[in-house]
């Protein structure tokens, strides 16, 4: 192989990656134009055709997808063998890919990101944000943070960040016109903003009684599949909301949003991080777990608080 094509896979990796010329120039520090005249001088020297692009999306070709299963190990090599230069320096460094729900991101990461930037200024964090359990090797990430119920069996998993709870609230202008529910079964005579599961199905609410989980099926004005976009409608009074705690803790002590169903909230294992199988663990994603962890078991309020 030309030496001068590396790069050329690289960028084409980079923009299978992305699904977009854009998205991935900007990763890479380049211009969009630049970036596809690279890949389809790649294209011309290997005589296929590795995209098929179009003004909406850019996918992969049957070749492309088969030379880019191929590729992809190389490339992870060469990456671990620059990272391993970086991490034969006294510092860790490098960029640290991770793959995690949306949940995970604002509730175990998005306070103390800042922080880990000034304590760690060699290492780059990417953070892939997927409802989606996507595969940690074929991605290219170092590591993931997931519920510890969805994770696979061949995997390491350390907990992140303690039990969590799921928890009902509701903006203060909401409940001016109309009674709290006082328990579960009331939810019923409610608007209820709910969840749309990866799996397609709309998520039944979990709550507690006497150390037993059960299920409820709510009704209400709105579905999305972003948590985000629920607990700000839940803000604006469009209903009563189910999340976990630590994406509506501050809503709570603000009093922007109230507590709900206190007696029932359900406790959950909570989240794992999780990397592949690995003799020797990058001290990248050990510096990260070390600073992590300790911040993380300080933001579990004890059991019976409200946050």
């Amino acid at each position: 192989m030309s030496p001068e094509l590396l790069p050329a896979i690289a960028a084409f990796a980079q923009v299978a990656r992305h699904a977009s010329f854009t998205r991935a120039a900007a990763h890479l520090g380049v211009s969009p134009s630049a970036l596809s005249q690279t890949v389809r001088t790649l294209e011309g020297r290997l005589g296929v055709r590795l995209l098929d692009r179009s003004t909406r999306r850019v996918g992969l070709t049957e070749l492309g997808r088969q030379f880019l299963d191929a590729a992809a190990p190389g490339l992870a090599q060469l990456a671990q063998a620059v990272d391993g230069l970086d991490e034969r320096r006294d510092l860790p460094a490098g960029v640290l890919r991770l793959n995690l729900s949306s949940v995970a991101a604002h509730v175990l990461l998005v306070p103390h990101l800042a922080d880990f930037a000034a304590a760690h200024p060699g290492v780059t964090l990417e953070l892939h944000c997927d409802n989606r359990l996507l595969d940690l090797v074929d991605g290219g990430f170092d590591a993931g943070i997931r519920l510890g119920e969805s994770l696979a069996q061949d995997v390491v998993a350390v907990p992140f960040g303690g039990p969590q709870r799921l928890v009902c609230f509701a903006a203060p202008g909401y409940l001016a016109s109309r009674p709290a529910p006082r328990s579960p079964a009331e939810l019923k005579d409610h608007a209820c903003v709910n969840i749309r599961l990866t799996a397609g199905g709309v998520y039944r609410w979990e709550f507690a009684q006497a150390g037993r989980v059960f299920e409820m099926a709510v009704q209400g004005p709105l579905v999305a599949n972003d948590n985000g976009v629920l607990i700000a409608a839940v803000r604006a009074g469009a209903g009563i909301g189910c999340a976990f705690e630590g994406e509506v803790r501050r809503d709570f002590e603000a009093g922007t949003l109230v507590p709900l169903l206190s007696r029932w909230w359900a406790r959950f294992p909570g989240f794992h991080l999780y990397h592949p199988s690995r003799a020797q663990m990058p001290r990248k994603l050990r510096a990260f777990i070390d600073f992590m962890q300790p911040r993380l078991r300080d933001d579990v309020p004890p059991a019976g608080t409200r946050g």
